[in-house]
């Protein structure tokens, strides 16, 4: 079985995860369950559910029922930040994924509710996978997603970002940047590699080493979504292109122009498949590849 097979059963196995745990909310208000499931349902990558998995089975791990609540909460918390920076008080999009965003269809007070809703279900399901086993390796996962996620990650380089745009703070430079998606899409990928291999039993320095990786990773996914902002495919994005340029928004493009931007991304991609040989993670020298190849 070649990588890209792989990944494609992981997608598979991520999705049958997150429909049960969907079906698990019978009983809660129908109206928050469908817009929860609306965002949460609607394709995408999947690719930080994939990355715990794939960095478990690195690491020794071949019980996926460990990793599966985890890998259901990160991707639930992927969808909350993806439903509330698409809110008009935020980036005001209209398309996500190639449909119309949560907002659009069930209110902002409702898409509101389902953004929260989706970050502490995520929080639950996690609490719960550790009270049940009582397991080190998957209380650091949790630890390792809650941290990434809060106002030293994800929440943390939000605001920098909210802050910039409202206020004028300038993030034109290289190193402020860095630091905001730092601190947003680089904070997931690394999570959800260490959290994986929390769970298999690696120790610190290991899961250093993986930390290492997503962050290389999630600055080569970063500029690349950067660049398909400027010369992607609508149709294949899911969403208009132009948007930060439209928004004033500074990116590693305008930054650096085009060609820069791509030699960076090439650079940070060079970095991470040096870090996952490092590793012996085959698979994640290959996911590098891909990522930077990629049309949406």
């Amino acid at each position: 079985m070649d990588n890209k097979e792989k990944m494609t059963l992981d997608i598979a196995w991520v999705e049958d995860a997150l429909a049960k745990k969907v079906a698990e909310m019978e009983g809660a208000p129908k109206q928050i369950v469908e817009a929860m499931e609306y965002s949460l349902m609607a394709g995408g990558k999947r690719i930080r559910p994939v990355m715990m998995m794939e960095a478990a089975r690195a690491c020794g791990l071949d019980d996926m029922s460990k990793v599966e609540p985890f890998a259901c909460a990160l991707e639930m918390i992927h969808s909350s930040s993806l439903i509330h920076d698409d809110l008009p008080a935020m980036d005001d999009d209209d398309l996500r994924r190639g449909k119309p965003t949560n907002h659009k269809v069930f209110g902002e007070a409702m898409a509101i509710l389902a953004g929260d809703a989706l970050l502490n279900h995520a929080s639950q399901i996690m609490t719960e996978a550790v009270a049940e086993s009582c397991d080190s390796g998957m209380a650091k996962a949790a630890r390792e997603i809650t941290y990434a996620t809060g106002i030293f990650g994800m929440i943390g380089g939000q605001t920098i970002d909210v802050l910039a745009e409202k206020t004028g703070l300038d993030i034109a430079s290289e190193a402020m940047l860095t630091r905001i998606h730092s601190m947003k899409t680089c904070a997931l990928l690394q999570c959800a590699v260490a959290s994986g291999a929390y769970i298999a039993g690696a120790d610190d320095e290991v899961v250093k080493k993986w930390k290492q990786y997503g962050l290389y990773l999630g600055m080569a996914f970063q500029i690349i979504d950067d660049i398909l902002d400027v010369v992607g495919d609508e149709v294949l994005l899911g969403k208009p292109v132009g948007s930060d340029r439209q928004n004033g928004k500074p990116t590693f493009v305008t930054l650096m122009g085009l060609d820069g931007a791509m030699e960076k991304a090439e650079e940070y991609t060079q970095k991470a498949k040096k870090t996952a040989e490092s590793l012996g993670a085959d698979f994640f020298v290959w996911l590098a590849e891909y990522l930077c190849d990629r049309k949406y």
